[in-house]
């Protein structure tokens, strides 16, 4: 049960994806953020799949090793079908799925398209709208993108800088390496632009708080209690927190001592992750 890597061929485009656990266990699909790539979730799915469940990490469209398809497929409907297509390719009636960042939005929205096959959404920190303040650090860390950089050292530089990572680790230092390729004059990175500007665009036209009335499965918040820099604000807000705790019934919110980053790579969401899923599809 070693990591898998794969490409399916779903709605007429090619998506890259990682697998651990085992393929026979039920599935947790696990949906990236805007600019991120299958590796986000590397940590998590070490301490959470196993023989009991597969967790199996996604490339979105134009992100990482998936194809970049043209303009106008992208926004978070289309990336929440083919989320679902992956779980029709790989033989599952129902599953899980986590979605951290815009990854939440998208994982919000195949609940609304197909209920009855969710058996459970983890967002995390994921609810809401942004507090102002990080729209800025958003836009400085999906600048690395279309840039091309003398070396993958200073890629990694340039990455560490931004102050986002800490603890850095070699998780990080994995997820940056994975979205590299080589171009005449160095390296850059896989995931185009256009891809995230058009998701941008997108979401500016969503109401992120009306996808809450599609959880009607168990769902688990998990959120960054630290700003993600120090006074820019939070990705989930308290207000949302608590509004959230108080509108979806079958929320169950745990914070965690992390920023919008480093989430993904803190023990605390490991093991809230593992406890609420092996409940979710005990109840199957």
């Amino acid at each position: 049960m070693g990591t898998e890597e794969f490409d399916l061929e779903v709605r007429g485009h090619r998506l890259h994806a990682q697998r651990q656990g085992s393929s026979d266990a039920p599935l947790a699909l696990a949906v990236p953020g805007l600019s991120a790539n299958l590796r986000s979730f590397d940590f998590i799915a070490e301490r959470v799949a196993g023989p009991r469940l597969q967790l199996v990490a996604l490339d979105l469209r134009g992100r990482g090793r998936s194809e970049t398809t043209p303009a106008g497929t992208y926004g978070w409907e289309n990336h929440a079908l083919d989320v679902l297509a992956v779980a029709d390719a790989l033989g599952a009636g129902r599953v899980a799925i986590l979605g951290q960042s815009m990854g939440g939005a998208v994982a919000m929205k195949a609940a609304g398209l197909a209920t009855e096959r969710i058996a459970a959404v983890v967002l995390l920190d994921a609810c809401g709208v942004p507090e102002p303040g990080t729209l800025a650090v958003i836009g400085r860390s999906v600048s690395r993108l279309g840039e091309t950089y003398p070396s993958i050292d200073d890629y990694l530089a340039t990455v560490r800088a931004q102050g986002t990572i800490e603890p850095w680790s070699e998780y990080w230092e994995r997820y940056y390496r994975y979205e590299l390729e080589e171009v005449e004059g160095g390296y850059r990175s896989r995931t185009r632009p256009e891809a995230i500007a058009e998701d941008g665009a997108y979401a500016a036209t969503q109401d992120l708080y009306g996808l809450w009335r599609h959880l009607a499965m168990p769902t688990l918040l998990l959120r960054a209690t630290r700003e993600f820099l120090p006074g820019s604000g939070h990705i989930v807000s308290a207000a949302d927190r608590d509004r959230f705790a108080a509108e979806v019934p079958t929320a169950r919110v745990v914070e965690v001592d992390a920023n919008h980053m480093t989430i993904n790579t803190h023990p605390d969401s490991a093991a809230a992750i593992t406890t609420f899923l092996a409940e979710a599809f005990d109840r199957v």
